[in-house]
């Protein structure tokens, strides 16, 4: 089920992923890079606990993106894809969300940073990976909605991408 659940995620947001690139075609953007990249997003998902979707891991949920880079990196893949793994969770969590909210993660900023990973992180909101919730449709409105209740500053980065991407 895990398999199954992780594979059709990142299925979707792979094209949701390329669907915002080709809006940005001025700037170039590694469509090759983006589409292996947003295969590999949530490849730490395994290592953490979220029944609702199979994992029955020991690490908590939050921290799949920073395992996710750490399998990455042990396995000698390009950092660049590793990156993306651990700055994709909500919109990014910088190092004041960590240390105010102590969450159970390295303290460092896991922000995206170049433009591949902004659209993958963008991408990746349009989709749960909750089987109960696959049919809903995402807006940009009802994922700001969404990230507010988390942290207004991911609302908020989260709306910036939304007007740099023409979404």
């Amino acid at each position: 089920m895990l398999y199954k659940i992780l594979v059709d995620h990142s299925c979707k947001v792979a094209g949701k992923s390329l669907e915002i690139a080709g809006n940005l075609a001025h700037l170039a953007p590694d469509l090759e890079f983006i589409e292996a990249a947003a295969m590999l997003h949530d490849i730490g998902i395994f290592m953490t606990r979220a029944e609702s979707i199979g994992c029955t891991g020991k690490f908590p949920y939050i921290c799949h993106g920073y395992l996710g880079r750490q399998l990455l990196d042990d396995r000698g893949v390009d950092p660049a894809f590793g990156l993306v793994a651990e700055r994709h969770t909500g919109a990014g969590i910088t190092l004041d969300n960590i240390v105010q909210g102590d969450l159970p993660l390295p303290k460092r900023e896991m922000v995206p940073i170049s433009l591949e990973e902004k659209i993958i992180c963008c991408a990746d909101k349009y989709f749960s990976k909750n089987p109960g919730n696959q049919a809903r449709i995402m807006t940009p409105q009802l994922i700001v909605e969404e990230l507010t209740k988390i942290n207004p500053s991911h609302a908020a980065r989260f709306s910036g991408w939304v007007e740099e991407f023409y979404l």
